[in-house]
């Protein structure tokens, strides 16, 4: 007689032969983040140790973490460094202090915030920033598949969506956040400031244009408001440009440009006519 479900079993247990990939990779995202962001920002912390043994027990538990994270992906990546985890604590001070200026200048740009603190604790711009750098990091160290694994506990958790491979300059702003997509050759620079749904992706989807730049460039000091999108390797938007809300963006943008949406107000089931309205964002 015949196994129940034999041919699904059967079928299963040949593909985990092939493909079986060790599970501590995934459960290992979330504890790395909480660990690091728990280092550097006692807001994450459920207990805070002033203590320099509190603190240096904290950075060995980091590097222990990564270590693990690395062992576990040794066996399908044999040419990782083992000095791999030591380059990522030299790169922590640094780091650091590019997401205080992160979150300085989310502070200086929403009216709303109340203090530094705020934005930390609860500003999911801001968390997404933080775990993009931990994984551009990462990335650039050339630990694979845990990068992502880290930006898309970010994307689950905020809406916001950044590769890993992404370049952003300091003093990066989010604001809200919310379906903010950021593609993997998108070069941001200093000082620049995105809201809600706004999309930096690629002109064209395909596979043979994965070592080429697909997205766009955003010099200094450009606004991006709601919803716009910027598409394409060789598009560059140049500094000090503000782009409007639901703008659609293919083409260079001279630096110090105004590009805006214009709405139109009519009648409605062919009312009486009255002025057109013209709206500039």
């Amino acid at each position: 007689m015949d196994e129940p479900n034999g041919r699904l079993i059967q079928t299963l247990l040949e593909a985990r032969q092939h493909h079986c990939f060790p599970p501590d990779v995934r459960a290992g995202a979330p504890e790395l983040i909480e660990k690091v962001l728990a280092l550097l920002f006692p807001h994450f912390s459920e207990r805070l140790d002033c203590s320099a043994v509190g603190v240096r027990s904290e950075v060995a538990v980091v590097e222990a973490v990564l270590t693990r994270a690395l062992a576990t992906l040794g066996s399908r990546y044999p040419g990782l460094s083992p000095e791999l985890p030591r380059h990522f604590m030299e790169q922590l001070p640094d780091l650091y202090a590019w997401l205080r200026q992160d979150a300085d200048a989310i502070f200086e740009a929403d009216p709303a915030a109340r203090s530094v603190d705020e934005v930390i604790l609860t500003y999911p711009g801001f968390y997404a920033i933080a775990i993009y750098r931990i994984a551009h990091a990462l990335h650039r160290l050339g630990l694979p598949l845990l990068p992502r694994l880290l930006t898309e506990l970010a994307h689950q958790r905020t809406g916001v969506d950044i590769h890993p491979g992404a370049t952003i300059g300091r003093r990066f702003v989010i604001d809200h956040g919310t379906g903010v997509v950021i593609g993997e050759t998108t070069v941001i620079g200093n000082g620049v400031k995105i809201y809600q749904g706004v999309t930096l992706g690629a002109l064209q989807v395909q596979k043979d244009l994965a070592d080429k730049k697909r997205h766009p460039t955003i010099e200094d000091d450009v606004v991006v408001y709601a919803n716009a999108t910027i598409l394409g390797g060789t598009t560059v938007v140049g500094r000090g440009s503000i782009i409007a809300g639901n703008a659609f963006i293919t083409h260079n943008i001279p630096p110090e440009s105004l590009v805006t949406r214009r709405s139109e107000v009519r009648p409605r089931h062919g009312g009486a006519e009255f002025d057109e309205l013209e709206y500039h964002i």
